[in-house]
């Protein structure tokens, strides 16, 4: 299946006190442009947390978000630290006696003094590997959204190619038809002007008209790039630079088909096969 470049992924998991938050999305991009954006605890997991979402995506303008909480259960957990209560009272008793005047510290700025409480934590090196985890947890929802993304776009380039396969079978069978009707016009134009249209230079120049609108070829490579085309959606992967490539050369044999119709209606194949390359090309561009 094809992966398309565009998708969004957010989990979370609780941990002693926090709460750990990844949250991924992914835009188009030509080429791999990643950001990753951290609390101040996983910095020293950034350059293992970006070999992983490298690795995992190829293509994308990729932003991945990591988020640490308190959690009201962790709020609930807190836990008073009686030896730091005593080294803050006998300090506070050494400062009265040198100071009979001063304040006494109230509980409240006893509780926010560095230490006196005691919170569920985790250790650094455990946290890290939760992030990653996590971020593994996060890249597997997002790869099944690109997976839906991308079904959707397959679809939508296979009725393009339905749609070029149509234009080509309209075409062909014109083909002997438009050479046999200009041959005819040119013969009673000849004809008219009291030349005789069966001398051999005369020949020669239908022939050589021939060969320019001859467009067998054009149709031809239309049909084996639909083919290709595929063929590309059927492996899967990563497929956006390759069916873009595709893309290009379908437009191409479209425009040398229009450039060489000399009938109204193949030329008006010729557009339609132009707009529906133009919408596989659009689509094109948010796959992987």
């Amino acid at each position: 299946m094809i992966l398309s470049m565009t998708g969004f992924a957010a989990v979370a998991v609780e941990l002693p006190g926090v709460s750990l938050a990844v949250e991924l999305r992914s835009v188009n991009h030509r080429y791999l442009d990643l950001t990753l954006k951290l609390p101040d605890e996983l910095r020293a997991a950034e350059s293992s947390l970006r070999e992983v979402l490298a690795a995992a995506v190829k293509r994308g303008k990729v932003e991945c978000r990591i988020a640490l909480n308190r959690t009201a259960q962790g709020t609930a957990a807190l836990a008073v630290d009686p030896a730091r209560i005593g080294q803050l009272a006998a300090a506070a008793s050494q400062v009265t006696r040198a100071v009979p005047d001063a304040v006494p510290l109230s509980v409240n700025e006893i509780l926010r003094w560095p230490g006196v409480l005691a919170e569920p934590t985790v250790a650094p090196a455990e946290l890290a590997q939760r992030a990653r985890e996590v971020v593994d947890l996060a890249l597997a929802e997002l790869a099944a959204a690109r997976h839906r993304e991308g079904a959707k776009t397959a679809a939508v380039l296979e009725a393009c190619c339905a749609g070029i396969e149509a234009q080509v079978t309209r075409v062909a069978p014109r083909i002997p038809a438009v050479h046999a009707a200009y041959n005819e016009k040119l013969a009673s134009r000849l004809r008219e002007a009291g030349l005789d249209p069966n001398e051999d230079r005369l020949k020669q120049e239908l022939a050589l008209f021939a060969t320019k609108v001859d467009v067998a070829e054009e149709l031809a490579r239309l049909t084996t790039h639909v083919a290709e085309v595929r063929r590309i959606l059927r492996q899967g992967g990563s497929a956006g630079k390759r069916l873009d490539f595709l893309a290009q050369e379908l437009h191409r044999e479209a425009n040398t088909l229009g450039s060489k119709s000399v009938d109204a209606e193949v030329s008006q194949a010729a557009l339609e096969l132009k707009v529906l390359i133009e919408q596989m090309r659009e689509q094109v561009q948010n796959l992987e």
